[in-house]
């Protein structure tokens, strides 16, 4: 079923995966701006023990891929790219959830992100997943753009959380 976030895997991402995961950054988050996710530094983050960088991949093809850093009380999502062929599908939203669930467990229960401030798709789907806002930042973006900081308690509307079967109506 290639229409359903079902048939993607979220699997760990792999050093190797590293360049690749620049290039969709650079493609579909820091447009315009000079490239700060670059292959070495989500390398760093691949191997860091306190970091998850989550793949989508449909066969041998990387659909999306989302960083988190975690931490005792919080958590950050620091990039989430789904390639525009493979959006609209629940791509996004299994690496989300999937990254919550996981901070959960941990007992790590508020995480934080930013978005720049014109991405008005970006800003409805973490509204959608609960996130609110907290306020802009002027400049966050290289001096660029502005970024809106979001943040959810994952304690918070448990019902929707990964593994919660929700029924058919």
């Amino acid at each position: 079923m290639p229409g359903n976030s079902h048939a993607y895997r979220l699997e760990p991402a792999r050093v190797a995966d590293a360049a690749l995961l620049a290039q969709m950054s650079q493609a579909h988050i820091e447009s315009g701006l000079k490239p700060a996710w670059g292959a070495a530094r989500i390398r760093w983050h691949v191997r860091d023990a306190e970091s998850v960088v989550l793949t989508a991949r449909l066969g041998v093809t990387i659909a999306g891929f989302a960083i988190m850093r975690y931490a005792d009380d919080a958590a950050h999502l620091n990039l989430l790219a789904v390639a525009p062929a493979h959006r609209r599908r629940g791509v996004a939203q299994a690496l989300v959830q999937w990254l919550e669930e996981t901070a959960l467990t941990a007992g790590t229960f508020i995480i934080g992100l930013e978005l720049r401030e014109g991405n008005d798709g970006a800003r409805a789907f973490y509204r959608a997943l609960g996130y609110r806002e907290l306020g802009q930042i002027p400049g966050y973006y290289q001096g660029v753009e502005a970024a809106i900081r979001m943040v959810r308690d994952v304690r918070a509307q448990r019902a929707s959380a990964p593994g919660a079967r929700q029924q058919p109506s």
